[in-house]
């Protein structure tokens, strides 16, 4: 995979410019989209800027505002929608010096409805969603970065089915304004690239915390929690052998891995990710439902019209709940650094009518905390599996670097 510190330190340093690089990246998606549909839509000609992410091409899910560039929502009812000004995040991207490669394939308003694009590894496997055609263009190296949204798992699930790094920050980190929302008290953007060094480097140029390009971090004496979320049910037995395969790899490199216990307060709060959605998506989707409701793809429609019934006690409820799961993982991150777990319910499904479950993502997407995945081990049928480090809320530069840690142990020899 193309690595955006690499493309980065080669402009800056002269020994390439900021537009072969785009240009490169030009290429590769005009000889590998076709069949890959990564891309919705691509501008004319790529222009570097200047700044620390110059010469970098960036994916933008198609979600996301541009003013330059149709934002489709994954749905008919946007064909041709202009908007009239870039999203903060995609002028954010402008001031690093980076350059939108093109808008990146999403499920319809970021729902469970399929996107076209395909698993680099497997054309017939799912490439996850929502965030797919971002997850799909790291992956086939047609860019070094791209841009996704989470409200269940949309950036974690569909990075662990590609092969990709990725990381969910903390809630609000990252500007959520001039994105189509579904759920607002949950859609956080999130990152894609080849590593969590990557991650952390763009991440840090975007924010303008230097402090998120967090050195690797010492495994020796590191304190890492084992979280099964029993209350999410089951994962397929290959994500079970990741994580007990990312712990002895941590163990080797001197971390101490615990089992945790649940407590109550958080189970509560996974189920309440539910109702909470479930409110606020009737209300993001009003205008689409009330005029344009036969035009909506079949799994966002028969969920509209069932979650119509959620109640404003409901949503109370729910927002109670998470209040109360917040307060409760305050406490429970006091018993480890930072907590293992599954990214996914196993390996890419074999179809590409189904997205995969968020099951193991919505819980810490509830919480607000930052999570990260990279790339571990194929599973059985030789797709990509990996597994998911998760930090209380705010501790978004412990977690690259430990993350970053963890990928050297999982890249060493032997």
């Amino acid at each position: 995979m193309l690595s955006v510190r690499d493309i980065a330190r080669r402009v800056a340093n002269g020994e390439m410019s900021a537009q072969a690089a785009l240009a490169d990246s030009e290429r590769r998606i005009e000889e590998r989209d076709g069949d890959l549909r990564a891309f919705a839509a691509r501008p004319e000609t790529l222009s570097p800027g200047e700044g620390p992410l110059a010469g970098i091409a960036v994916g933008v899910k198609d979600i996301i505002d541009t003013a330059d560039l149709p934002t489709g929502m994954g749905s008919s009812i946007y064909d041709g929608h202009q908007p009239k000004a870039d999203a903060p995040i995609v002028m954010a991207l402008k001031a690093t010096g980076a350059t939108v490669a093109g808008k990146t394939q999403t499920t319809a308003f970021a729902f469970l409805d399929p996107a076209p694009t395909r698993n680099p590894h497997d054309r017939s496997a799912s490439p996850g969603g929502s965030s797919a055609g971002s997850a799909a263009a790291v992956a086939a190296s047609l860019v070094p970065l791209a841009i996704g949204t989470q409200t269940g798992g949309s950036v974690i699930r569909p990075a662990a089915y590609c092969g990709v790094a990725a990381i969910k920050p903390s809630y609000g980190l990252l500007p959520t304004v001039g994105v189509k929302p579904f759920s607002w008290s949950l859609d956080t953007l999130g990152l894609m690239a080849a590593s969590a060094g990557d991650l952390g480097f763009a991440l840090a140029a975007l924010t303008g915390r230097a402090d998120l390009d967090a050195p690797e971090a010492a495994l020796d004496g590191l304190k890492l929690g084992l979280c099964r979320q029993e209350f999410a049910d089951k994962p397929e037995p290959a994500c079970e052998g990741a994580l007990q395969r990312i712990s002895e790899l941590a163990r080797q490199g001197g971390a101490q891995v615990l089992e945790l216990a649940t407590p109550a307060e958080l189970a509560e709060t996974f189920h309440a990710h539910g109702p909470l959605q479930n409110w606020e998506a009737t209300q993001a989707l009003a205008w689409e439902y009330a005029n344009h409701r036969d035009e909506l793809p079949p799994k966002l429609r028969a969920y509209l019209d069932e979650v119509r019934t959620t109640t404003p006690q409901d949503y109370d409820a729910a927002r109670a709940a998470s209040r109360r799961g917040r307060q409760a993982a305050e406490r429970w991150f006091g018993e480890a650094d930072l907590v293992l777990t599954y990214a996914a319910p196993g390996e890419a499904p074999e179809t590409l009518a189904s997205t995969g479950d968020s099951k193991f993502n919505r819980l810490w997407t509830l919480l607000g905390t930052p999570c990260l995945t990279v790339p571990l081990m194929r599973g059985p049928r030789g797709l990509p599996v990996s597994f998911q480090l998760v930090g209380r809320f705010g501790d978004d530069a412990r977690v690259i670097a430990v993350a970053r840690a963890l990928e050297r142990q999982i890249l060493m020899p032997g």
